[in-house]
C-alpha cells in the first residue's frame, strides 16, 4: 500500500482510539493537498478518501478541474485568505470554505451564490487568540457577524474554525470556539492541524486539517 495511503490510516486509527464517541461523530480528516501535485493525491482518491483541502484558487482550478468531474463525490475545502474578485472561481470548484472572516467577502459570496444558483458550506475563521497578525473575526463581532451572514445574506454557516496561536496551549482556545459554536447552536468545528489534532478532537472538533502527516513536508 503507498506510504500516504498508511500515514492516511494511521491517523483514522489513532481517532479510533480516542474513543466511541469520536468514532459516532464521524470527524473528517481534509487532506490538505496544497502544493502537491496530483500524483501525491490520486493514491488517497483510489483509496476512496473523499475530503481535500487547498489553500489557493489559481492552483486549486489548475489541479482539481478535471479530478472532480471524474470523480463527482470529492469535496474541496477552501482553506486559505480569499480575495473577493476570485470568489466567481471558487463557487464552481469548492464545497467548503473555512476561511470567511470580514463582511465584504461574505456579501460577494452570497451574490456569486444567487448567479451560479450554488449553496457553499461555510465556517466563520474566529481570531480565537485576537492576534493582530491573524484573518479572523474577533470574539466580540462573532455574533452579530453570524447573524448578518444567516439573516439578511442567507449564507450556509455550518460551523466555526480557528488556527490557536502558537505561543500557547490550543486547547483552551479549542475549548472556547466550542462553547460559541454551541450559543450559536452551529454544530462544525473546523480546529486541528497535523500538530495538535488529536487534542482538537477532544475538544469537540469535527473537521481536521491534515497536511505534512499525511503527505509529508512541503519543499
Amino acid at each position: 500500500m503507498h506510504k500516504i495511503v498508511n500515514n492516511l490510516i494511521e491517523i483514522e486509527n489513532q481517532l479510533k482510539d480516542l474513543g466511541e464517541n469520536n468514532l459516532e461523530k464521524g470527524v473528517k480528516i481534509i487532506a490538505v493537498s496544497k502544493t502537491f501535485p496530483l500524483t501525491n493525491i490520486m493514491p488517497l482518491i483510489n483509496h476512496y478518501h473523499v475530503h481535500f483541502g487547498e489553500n489557493k484558487i489559481q492552483e486549486a482550478t489548475e489541479k482539481w478541474t478535471d479530478v472532480k468531474n471524474d470523480f463527482p463525490n470529492l469535496k474541496l475545502h477552501m482553506l486559505g485568505k480569499i480575495q473577493t474578485n476570485k470568489v466567481k472561481y471558487l463557487l464552481p470548484l469548492f464545497d467548503f470554505v473555512h476561511s470567511l472572516d470580514n463582511l465584504k467577502l461574505a456579501k460577494k459570496i452570497a451574490s456569486e451564490e444567487k448567479k451560479k444558483n450554488k449553496k457553499l458550506k461555510i465556517f466563520i475563521q474566529v481570531n480565537i487568540g485576537n492576534e493582530d497578525q491573524k484573518n479572523g473575526v474577533e470574539i466580540k463581532n462573532l455574533e452579530n457577524f453570524y447573524k448578518e451572514c444567516t439573516e439578511v445574506l442567507n449564507l450556509n454557516i455550518i460551523g466555526l474554525m480557528c488556527l490557536p496561536p502558537q505561543s500557547s496551549n490550543p486547547d483552551k482556545h479549542f475549548m472556547v470556539l466550542n462553547e460559541y459554536a454551541k450559543k450559536l447552536n452551529l454544530y462544525e468545528l473546523s480546529m486541528g492541524m497535523s500538530g495538535d489534532y488529536t487534542s482538537a478532537v477532544k475538544c469537540g472538533s469535527t473537521y481536521i486539517r491534515v497536511g505534512s502527516k499525511i503527505f509529508g513536508s512541503r519543499n
